[in-house]
């Protein structure tokens, strides 16, 4: 008899022992892609993006969620395109060929437009936080969907508040060729003109470039009372610097998300002309949002010195994939790609529903300036 009771816990240990293998199999690992320029000039940006998409892996894993019957933990897939195209379609390819669940990328509109076309061929679904170039949700590719306002509202946004508010009456346009840049400049350009601004000068540059002086002298002798920027803060810096050598401090600058960053007041150091920047970003201010203040602090916590501008929407797409997962009680990209059109999901930057092409509905757009060393919302 006391053979037999001291068999029983034994066996009762065995039992439990077979099943640890079955309960960490009952665990499924989520992985969510992630592609920005985290090496290279706008490596800043990159960072930033990748850290408000890693911010939300983690508190999604704080949640213990359970999706299709078993436990799900969610891990980042990051890579590095650098901001070149070339890169891009290579790092997408990569993330097709590993099977990713969800892709969250590009940053840029140069490297997004063709990597679009690799995630729409393996099937992938693709939310962009940050690429604004309108042709984007042109190209009929399903599954692909932009977290704010694209370049169509913040070039006629800022060409409105040149014409309406500051009352310019001419204006020289400068752009960087890439499709972020040429894109937002080409808007800006032909709301000005229909706003009867006269267009004097238009200059080109690229997304490498340093020195503006050659650009910035045509432009002085046309005499604008603005110039609009279609690019990046690593090449608006040295231009507000140059801009102050050459005496042009009374010109405004305007700018898209590409430019309206912490980190220009570092790139352009301490240049006067600053205050005359008026920039752009599609979505509304932080400080205005409900749980703006609550997320930034948590983000600044965890990453300090780190924000820019496009973290708070790759927060928020990481959780519209894991939203349209539950809703679909799958993980499959085949099966949850189907709730990603009906999403009704409130996040940080927004009420987060899609367009059938794709596109944010009712997106927001805030202007900003630059303030006593901080960039300050004008709406």
């Amino acid at each position: 008899m006391k053979k037999t009771l001291a068999l029983v816990p034994l066996a009762a240990l065995a039992a439990s022992a077979c099943m640890v293998p079955s309960l960490a199999q009952a665990q499924t690992v989520v992985r969510i892609g992630h592609v920005a320029p985290v090496s290279g000039p706008q490596a800043h940006f990159g960072r930033d993006n990748e850290n408000g998409a890693r911010l939300a892996i983690d508190e999604l894993n704080s949640e213990g969620l359970t999706i299709g019957g078993r436990k799900v933990k969610f891990e980042l897939v990051a890579e590095d395109d650098a901001a070149d195209p070339k890169q891009g379609t290579a790092a997408a390819q990569k993330l097709c060929d590993a099977k990713v669940n969800g892709v969250v990328g590009h940053l840029n509109s140069g490297t997004t437009l063709p990597a679009a076309k690799i995630y729409n061929a393996c099937g992938m679904p693709m939310i962009t936080p940050s690429a604004t170039n309108p042709e984007l949700t042109t190209l009929g590719y399903k599954h692909v969907y932009r977290m704010l306002a694209n370049d169509n509202a913040l070039g006629a946004g800022l060409a409105h508040y040149a014409k309406d508010t500051l009352h310019l009456k001419k204006v020289a346009i400068i752009d960087d060729r890439t499709a972020y840049g040429k894109g937002v400049a080409e808007v800006f350009a032909k709301t000005a003109k229909s706003l009867g601004m006269d267009v004097v000068s238009q200059q080109y540059t690229n997304d490498k470039a340093v020195d503006f002086m050659s650009i910035l002298t045509a432009i002085k002798s046309r005499k604008p009372d603005g110039i609009f920027f279609g690019g990046m803060d690593p090449q608006a810096g040295p231009m507000l610097r140059q801009m102050q050598q050459l005496g042009m401090t009374k010109e405004y600058v305007f700018g898209g998300d590409g430019i309206c960053t912490d980190k220009l007041m570092d790139l352009s150091s301490g240049a006067k002309t600053l205050a005359n920047v008026v920039c752009a970003v599609g979505g509304a201010s932080l400080d205005k949002l409900p749980a703006g203040k609550a997320w930034r602090a948590r983000y600044d916590a965890k990453f300090p010195g780190q924000f820019q501008v496009y973290s708070p929407y790759t927060y928020d797409a990481v959780m519209v994939l894991a939203d349209a997962m539950k809703r679909a009680n799958s993980v499959d990209p085949k099966v949850y790609a189907a709730q990603l059109p009906l999403t009704n999901y409130q996040g940080v930057t927004a009420k987060v529903m899609f367009e059938p092409n794709g596109e944010l509905k009712n997106p927001a757009m805030t202007l900003y300036v630059y303030k006593n060393g901080k960039k300050v919302p004008l709406n």
